[in-house]
């Protein structure tokens, strides 16, 4: 056999140079991490210490004259943090510094009733009621003039200073962490580390292989491999586990792409005419039934002629500048009123009609299958039920689109839970007395008066 030379010196090197490096490295990192949690506890101490430093404390109460400071935090957390705060403005004024803007007597009628004070007319309680947009503060009847002394005492006390030790870390922290390391310093030199350690396997492989050979020591040959195809081939219960998953991926995905057929929720089509549902609905306050009337009387809730929209801009030819948008300028709407006047024919020089109208191919937003009966008249002048309930926050949509999902499941479900409109209607004098006898309630819902059978919808 060929004697193969033991090259150990190369080996030992490199192992010993690793080993330095991994010691330096671990010793680094920890010496980064011991000052990191000296200048933490710095901190920490410097901020528990800075209150008795600044001559203040949350227990300083007597200092403010007032009453209990650590009392009147409780309080404070429990009854007014939601609406206030000590230094700062909320919902209400910050209430440090209050005790010199107002006599003790008004506050302790302010805190326990602020709506009588108020109603009496009191020149600075109206004056607070109309600066805070006429909220009333909720009364406090059940605090005693001592405990409202220690809410006092607690937000009068002054804004603490920062400590040193916060200070000093945050300086270090802006000044790229002090001596801290950076995560993708530590990341990068693990990096290093593992590359280094297989390098090092590698190395530590050949050379104890060059050792047995140089030792005529025989070495097995490595099993061929079968190739992965056959041996998944061969095993048959690898082979049930994956038709079986194949299967149910399959049945899952296809499951939800046929449940979202005809679900056309977003639904956001372009219009031929631009018609902003926020101007007329939201900015203008124009009533839903004013063009869609028909919904009142009919199943349909219709498109509203042209004419309809000309009962307006017969008179206004171009919107305010304010009703403008970033995306929509006041530019593009004009342009709109004028896609309007020319499907008209309406010559707003002479203010006639020329008598050549077009047609306007509206793009249709909500459609139901055919074998579903919907009736708007039933829903909207039956039970009241408002056009946002189905449609969504129409006075906001500059652009309409389909809010609900229309499906099956969603309307079954508003029928279970909607209770029906019984109050001035004869129809349901004798069946609401009867129903609510049957299910022993007051308020009887759709579903409960036959608003989920198959027949209502489908016939």
């Amino acid at each position: 056999m060929k004697k193969v030379k033991y090259r150990h010196s190369t080996s030992r090197i490199l192992l010993l140079g690793v080993a330095f490096f991994l010691s330096f490295t671990v010793i680094g990192i920890a010496q980064d991490q011991a000052d990191a949690s000296a200048q933490q506890d710095a901190a920490e101490q410097g901020q528990e210490q800075a209150p008795s430093e600044g001559g203040e404390s949350e227990d300083s109460g007597a200092a403010t004259g007032l009453g209990d400071a650590a009392s009147g935090k409780s309080l404070f957390n429990s009854l007014c943090a939601a609406c206030h705060k000590p230094y700062s403005e909320s919902i209400g004024p910050a209430l440090n510094g209050v005790t010199s803007r107002h006599d003790m007597d008004w506050l302790y009628r302010w805190i326990n009733n602020s709506g009588n004070l108020i109603a009496s007319g009191d020149e600075e309680a109206v004056a607070i009621f109309e600066e805070y947009n006429e909220t009333v503060m909720p009364p406090f009847p059940q605090l005693t003039e001592t405990q409202i002394n220690d809410i006092l005492a607690y937000v009068e006390q002054p804004k603490p200073e920062p400590a040193a030790g916060q200070q000093a870390g945050g300086e270090a922290g802006a000044s790229g962490g002090g001596q801290g390391v950076s995560m993708d310093i530590i990341l990068g030199i693990l990096a290093f580390v593992l590359l280094m350690l297989l390098a090092v396997l590698f190395l530590v492989n050949k050379t104890l292989r060059n050792f047995a050979e140089a030792s005529g020591v025989v070495l097995p040959e490595k099993p061929k491999r079968k190739p992965i195809h056959k041996a998944f081939v061969e095993n048959e219960f690898l082979l049930v586990v994956v038709a079986v998953f194949v299967l149910l991926t399959v049945a899952y995905f296809g499951y939800g792409y046929l449940m979202q057929v005809g679900v056309d929720q977003g639904y956001k089509p372009i219009q031929p005419i631009h018609f902003s549902h926020r101007i007329h609905a939201g900015d203008n306050e124009i009533e839903c039934r004013y063009c869609h009337s028909s919904a009142r009387t009919s199943k349909t809730s219709g498109i509203p002629s042209l004419n309809v929209c000309m009962n307006c801009h017969k008179s206004i030819s171009e919107v305010a500048p304010e009703t403008a948008t970033e995306e929509f300028s006041k530019q593009f709407y004009d342009k709109e009123i004028a896609k309007l006047y020319a499907a008209t024919g309406w010559e707003p020089g002479s203010r006639t009609y020329s008598g050549e109208a077009k047609p306007v191919k509206w793009i249709r937003l909500h459609n139901l299958p055919d074998f579903a009966y919907f009736n708007h008249s039933q829903h909207v002048s039956v039970q009241g039920t408002q056009c946002q309930t189905c449609h969504g926050p129409v006075q906001e949509m500059e652009v309409m689109y389909q809010n609900a999902p229309l499906t099956m499941g969603w309307c079954v479900n508003c029928h279970r839970e909607t209770e029906v409109r019984m109050e001035g209607n004869q129809y349901y004098d004798k069946i609401h007395e009867e129903l609510a006898r049957k299910y022993g309630v007051e308020e009887v819902t759709a579903a409960q008066m036959g608003g989920i059978e198959c027949g209502k919808c489908h016939y």
